[in-house]
């Protein structure tokens, strides 16, 4: 009798083991399945010095590049994003051929506003 005590114990032992684990593997894509991954556009603008910027991409990103190296021939595009205080509707930073930094604002139709001289390129302003 006592053995067959401890064989029910040992199998109910081993199955609650397996169900537990089973149970956990469940839960484990559950869990990972609702944790966000960082996207381009929510990384790499969202910072102390971009505020809410979006990164621009495609043909919005094209013609800004256009319109900011029209005028800024040699110069190198660090980044492209919207602009969020208002001033312009996108904003490009960039380092001119001499080295300098510069912040160049464009209008919704790619027209420059403003070149601002300085900031840090594509960190800051």
């Amino acid at each position: 009798m006592n053995q067959i005590r401890k064989i029910v114990a040992g199998t109910s032992l081993i199955g609650a083991l397996i169900g537990g684990g089973a149970l956990t593997a469940m839960a484990l894509p559950a869990n990972a399945a609702t944790t966000p991954s960082p996207s381009a556009a929510s990384t790499s603008s969202a910072d102390a010095n971009h505020g809410n910027e979006t990164a621009l991409t495609g043909d919005i990103a094209a013609k800004v590049k256009d319109a900011v190296l029209a005028a800024n021939a040699g110069a190198t595009v660090e980044n492209l994003t919207t602009e969020d205080d208002g001033s312009a509707a996108y904003e490009a930073h960039i380092t001119k051929t001499d080295g300098t930094h510069a912040t160049v604002k464009l209008d919704a139709n790619f027209t420059i506003t403003a070149t601002e001289a300085g900031g840090q390129g594509a960190h800051g302003h």
